[in-house]
Formats: structure tokens, C-alpha cells, sequence
């Protein structure tokens, strides 16, 4: 069967991302920003999604786009992914195998099937499509999928934070602080097009246009409104306690606090609940589509050190941050490290809630802090990283 419907000439794209309780909605959320891009440019783009709990296929196709619809797999007696099916695997899918690799990452289990299964349903797919370009954005897939699903013509995208896995793709983007080129060394083609660094984040326009209003308030700093992001889903109810953390700080009266949550986040209603306590006026926003505005409107954040984080540095928003999962300790550390950011911790650790408990008295203290913040932050990136990687894609790379 075919979908393919661009009769204008215009690039089909496909994208592979997923979106759940335990991977966030970060993934999902930078592909949805690209995919604009895409559309606004002439391009038709199509999702590829697995019906996770938590995933935000409604939210995709709300925004217009066709999504097509993985079906979730369990786990069978033994603990291990039941494939979607019973057919023996292909010579072909045996053959895409690199040397050394058994097509399984660290995040496999983020899939929700056996690899060898979801690349079976997404080729299906992919070659009804025939599209121009495949994007992947998943930690859970590598080169051993790429090779079973890519098909002949089409040309391979990986948005990519770990370097921890091969791929053939022939462009590469890390949008994170202190990787280098070096680091996909052996793990892409010599002919890949690397684009490493904040500079090529993916954001929406939005936040390079609210970027000069954002920067100008911050000339005399000061500590009136708390920006409070971590994550569309905070399975761990992280916002919760840091509400508790604040609850205890010396503010003046004038401090307004504003939540952001996204609707599947599993304690949003708890959250509700504790704002309502707060000594100041709390805000518990939820899905909402102005963050740039409430960013640039804001003096502190405390965010998770995830794909946010660039939409903070292109703001200049001076940020605490936390870690909600190991993948984004190494980002918190290199934004500390060059004083975008204060890191006080993964909330793995015990620590992490004193140590925001510190940071805010010295900020309190200390409002300087924030205006060296700003201009490291800002320094880092001016969020025109999907104007980029859209001229890459429609004109060919």
C-alpha cells in the first residue's frame, strides 16, 4: 500500500520516535518541532509511534500529522520481549547486522518489542511511503535496524544524545554540550555529516524570536518569578518535592511561581494540591503552547538538564538544575561547568533536594549570580539549529 501523496514535488518524511512514562517526551517534542519546519517548508511528514502508556499520538495528530501506530508487545514467562509475531527472522535482517552487534542497546527495552519486530512493522510502512528522508530519534534503535528498514533511495537521519551505539546514517545531530566529532568516531560513515553542539538544537521559532525581549529584561537582574520545568511527564513526582524545597525559602512577597506539567504527568492532580499550600502564588500550567514567552518572562528556572535546557541557554534564563535520569547528568555537568547553570544533583541521590535548598539562599543572596548565568547561557546557543537542519534535509545536505 502506498501513502505517499506529493504530487508537488515536495520531500516525503518519515519519523521513528517514541514518547511514554519512562522515556519523556522530549524526543517526541523536538521531531514535532522539526516536523513544522518540515511542513512550513513543502515537505509531508509522517510519524511512526508505538501506543506506549503515556505516548503523544493524539498530541501528533492534533498538529495535523498521519501517525502510524505501533502496537504495544509485553513480556512473555521468561522476562523477554515477545516479537510481534512468529516468523523466523529474515536473511535480510541477519544480514544487517554489523560486526559486533546484535541490533540490542542499552535502551532496548524502551521499544516495547524485540527490535527485529518493530523493524519488520516500520519497513512495511516505510515502503508504502518511500520517503526522502527517515528520521530516528531513539535511544533503542542502531544500525542493525537502520539497515533492516532503510530503503533504496531514502536517506537516513539520527537525532542521537549518547554516542553509545553504530549508525549509517548520513547526518548525525547531538545538540549537547561537550560532545565532540570525536566521540562518533568508528560509530557513523566517514561520509556522515556531524553537526555536534547547542548551536544546532532543535527548537521552535519561538524562542530566537522572544530571544532579544528575553535578554534585554535581564540587564538588572532580580528574583520575582520562578520558572518551574521538569519534564512533560516527571514520573517521580520530582516537581513535587521540589514545591517542599521552596516552601521553606526566605522569597520576598513579591515572588510569583509558575509550574509547567504535561496532561499524562501520573501526579499532576498531587501537584495541584501542593501549589495550592504554597506561601506564594503557584501556577500549575499544563500542555501549554507559549513556553517561550513564559521562559523569557521568568527570572530563575529549576529545570531537568534535558532537551529544555537549550531552550533556557537560547533565553539566556539562568537555571538550577537537576538530573531525572543518567542520560542527562552529563549535560548538567558540562552547563555547570561553563556557568550556564547551577547542578545540584541527580535526584537518584539523596543530597540533590539540600542542595537545591543551598543554591536558592545563595541566589537569594546573592541576584548577581543570575546575570553571569545569562550571559553564559545565551552564549551557547541562538536556537536557529532546525533552521539548519531543514536546509540540510530539503536541499539535499
Amino acid at each position: 500500500m502506498s501513502y505517499r501523496a506529493d504530487a508537488n514535488g515536495g520531500k516525503v518524511v518519515a519519523i521513528r520516535a517514541d514518547a511514554s512514562l519512562e522515556i519523556g517526551t522530549g524526543h517526541i517534542m523536538r521531531c514535532l518541532t522539526l516536523a513544522r519546519a518540515l511542513r512550513e517548508a513543502g515537505a509531508e511528514c509522517h510519524f511512526l509511534c508505538r501506543e506506549h502508556p503515556g505516548n503523544l499520538i493524539d498530541l501528533i495528530q492534533a498538529d495535523g500529522f498521519v501517525v502510524h501506530r505501533l502496537p504495544l508487545v509485553g513480556y512473555d514467562n521468561a522476562g523477554q520481549l515477545s516479537p510481534l509475531n512468529e516468523r523466523p527472522i529474515s536473511e535480510a535482517v541477519k544480514e544487517a547486522q554489523p560486526h559486533r552487534s546484535n541490533g540490542m542497546t542499552e535502551h532496548s527495552h524502551w521499544l516495547g518489542a524485540h527490535w527485529q519486530a518493530d523493524a519488520g512493522l516500520c519497513k512495511s510502512i516505510l515502503e508504502g511511503l518511500a520517503p526522502d528522508w527517515l528520521i530516528v530519534d531513539h535511544y533503542a534503535l542502531d544500525a542493525c535496524w537502520e539497515k533492516t528498514v532503510l530503503s533504496k533511495g531514502a536517506r537516513l537521519v539520527v537525532i542521537d544524545d549518547l554516542a553509545d551505539r553504530s549508525h549509517i546514517a548520513d547526518i548525525l545531530l547531538n545538540q549537547n554540550l561537550g560532545r565532540r566529532e570525536a566521540d562518533y568516531l568508528n560509530l557513523v560513515p566517514d561520509n556522515c555529516q556531524l553537526l555536534i553542539g547547542p548551536r544546532y538544537a532543535l527548537l521552535r521559532s519561538e524562542f530566537s524570536a522572544w530571544r532579544e525581549t528575553s535578554l534585554k529584561r535581564r540587564n538588572t537582574p532580580r528574583l520575582q518569578h520562578l520558572l518551574i520545568t521538569l519534564g512533560g511527564v516527571d514520573q517521580d513526582n520530582v516537581t513535587g518535592r521540589v514545591l517542599e524545597v521552596l516552601s521553606q525559602c526566605c522569597f520576598t512577597d513579591e515572588m510569583q511561581i509558575t509550574v509547567v506539567m504535561g496532561a499524562t504527568a501520573p501526579w499532576l492532580n498531587d501537584v495541584r494540591v501542593k501549589a495550592l499550600r504554597m506561601p506564594w502564588p503557584t501556577e500549575v500550567a499544563v500542555n501549554i503552547d507559549d513556553m517561550a514567552r513564559r521562559m523569557a518572562e521568568a527570572d530563575l528556572a529549576i529545570g531537568a538538564a534535558g532537551s529544555t535546557s537549550w531552550e533556557r541557554c537560547c533565553l539566556g534564563l539562568p537555571t538550577v538544575m537537576v538530573a531525572l535520569a543518567e542520560n542527562q547528568i552529563s549535560i548538567a555537568h558540562h552547563l555547570d561547568k561553563a556557568r550556564a547553570a547551577i547542578y545540584v544533583g541527580s535526584t537518584a541521590m539523596p543530597t540533590w533536594a539540600r542542595q537545591l535548598g543551598q543554591a536558592m539562599e545563595m541566589i537569594i543572596t546573592e541576584p548577581t549570580r543570575l546575570e553571569a548565568m545569562t550571559e553564559h547561557a545565551a552564549y551557547l546557543t541562538e536556537g536557529l539549529g532546525v533552521k539548519t537542519l531543514v536546509e540540510y534535509l530539503l536541499n539535499d545536505g
